[in-house]
């Protein structure tokens, strides 16, 4: 198979649905037989997955790999920020930490970040004919163009074809599609193959008069119109998980996450987002616990500010309460134990910091992260999970009077122990297989797409 040109994905918009896409286009192109890779060069997120070669990238690029049987590698999302303290930054460089670092320092010094972008996508050229590289938010913020990696750096570095993707929920989508365009580099618009209107909803008809002023008025063509049609699969970030849609007329067990304002891996959830016999939501107030039967303390990116916004809003006692079913994940679980020791400063100021004691001991923040991914023994059950976290504690697991703790995510992928533990609840639960749901709806959202989008059309345009 012969090099092909490499493809961008702009959004008009910020959450225009870039990363489905981007996913959709990457899958389509596998399918067709093209050695292909998925990429992003800046992600902003707290939601990470452990790579195969052992580093942090972002849960697009990790999923959109997975779903095609690549190894994951940290070339494939170079540079990832979380959440920091104090308007700041942490820093992942190519899968390990890098510290953190204010908003204004990080701009001043993203030049060099440039060749860490460039060089991971160079690493994925050498191995795969074409790389689809997904942007970030709008590529023509005027005042930052010249800082933007995901965009405007990588398109112009590697001279890529581009596709636009622009919102139709949010209205406007004329002038965002003629507005991004014409903001554009000269070069830049040179490469740009088309758009796609997305997230259509209603009379597809409707739209023709739509398509031919996009063609005719603004001289490129829509590579199609694709309607709107949920897909509760690689969430980048807590705006999207929030956006879920969940048939609820079977569920017999209320599951409550509770929100923390840095919550991190929420993917955790989407096997109970998934399960007809679950209805899950997020709730902010305590008052909300009373109607669910099991509570999820997630993992946080802050773990400590997520301690004191939690006492602040009143969770305390529900939270030391033997009542109800608890599952804390990561953070969540960091928060259980009777103190979070800080000696280095790593997530706050505070040296030491008290948990809620339900299990005994400390739990101390050190400087080394572990990042990490295996089968482990969960509650009796072995479970393929991964660990990213700087605390430590005796032990990755622990159990004790309706509370069930642990450092891994991935735990509710496992069949086996969704069941375990929501049979306890009740008797009438029954579970169902989450691997063959992930991969049928991952084939169906593809094909999908591909009912909705010229690939013919794309292909063409990136043999040219």
């Amino acid at each position: 198979m012969k090099k092909l040109n490499s493809l961008s994905i702009f959004g008009t918009s910020s959450d225009a649905g870039k990363s489905t896409l981007s996913f959709g286009i990457t899958y389509l192109l596998h399918k067709r037989g093209i050695k292909v890779a998925p990429y992003k060069a800046q992600n902003v997120s707290n939601n990470s997955q452990v790579s195969d070669d052992g580093g942090e990238i972002a849960i697009p690029q990790y999923f959109a790999a997975e779903a095609i049987n690549l190894k994951t590698t940290t070339n494939m999302n170079p540079i990832l920020l979380k959440s920091g303290g104090k308007s700041k930054a942490h820093i992942i460089l190519n899968g390990k930490s890098a510290g953190d670092k204010d908003v204004w320092s990080y701009y001043r010094d993203i030049n060099n970040l440039k060749p860490h972008a460039k060089n991971a996508f160079k690493k994925l050229l050498k191995n795969y004919d074409c790389i689809v590289a997904e942007g970030a938010g709008s590529p023509v913020e005027l005042n930052l163009m010249d800082k933007d990696l995901s965009n405007i750096y990588i398109a112009c570095e590697f001279n890529t074809k581009i596709i636009l993707v622009a919102d139709i929920q949010r209205g406007g989508v004329f002038a965002s599609i003629y507005g991004v365009y014409h903001l554009l580099p000269p070069k830049l618009r040179q490469n740009v193959i088309g758009v796609i209107v997305n997230k259509f909803q209603g009379d597809m008809s409707l739209f023709d008069d739509g398509i031919n002023i996009i063609e005719e008025r603004f001289g490129f063509k829509v590579l199609g119109v694709v309607p709107f049609k949920p897909f509760n699969l690689g969430f980048e970030d807590s705006e999207s998980i929030m956006n879920y849609t969940q048939d609820i007329t079977k569920a017999i067990i209320k599951v409550g996450v509770i929100k923390l304002p840095h919550i991190s891996n929420f993917t955790d959830f989407e096997p109970l987002v998934s399960d007809k016999q679950i209805e899950l939501c997020f709730i902010s107030s305590p008052s909300e616990i009373s109607s669910c039967q099991m509570v999820i303390l997630p993992g946080s990116k802050r773990v400590v500010d997520d301690i004191y916004w939690l006492r602040k809003k009143g969770f305390e006692s529900h939270l030391k309460s033997k009542e109800k079913m608890i599952v804390a994940i990561c953070g969540g679980y960091e928060m259980m134990f009777e103190n979070i020791l800080d000696p280095f400063k790593i997530e706050s100021d505070f040296k030491k910091t008290k948990g809620f004691a339900r299990f005994k001991n400390d739990v101390i923040f050190e400087k080394q992260k572990v990042v990490k991914k295996g089968c482990y023994n969960l509650f009796g059950i072995m479970v393929d999970g991964y660990e990213i976290h700087n605390a430590r504690a005796k032990k990755r697991t622990k159990s004790k009077k309706n509370l069930y703790g642990t450092f891994v995510h991935g735990l509710f992928d496992n069949d086996d122990l969704r069941y375990k533990l929501f049979y306890k609840i009740d008797k009438r639960y029954k579970g169902y297989n989450f691997k063959k749901f992930k991969k049928r709806s991952i084939k169906d959202f593809a094909s999908h797409i591909d009912k909705h989008i010229d690939m013919d059309y794309i292909l063409r345009a990136l043999n040219e």
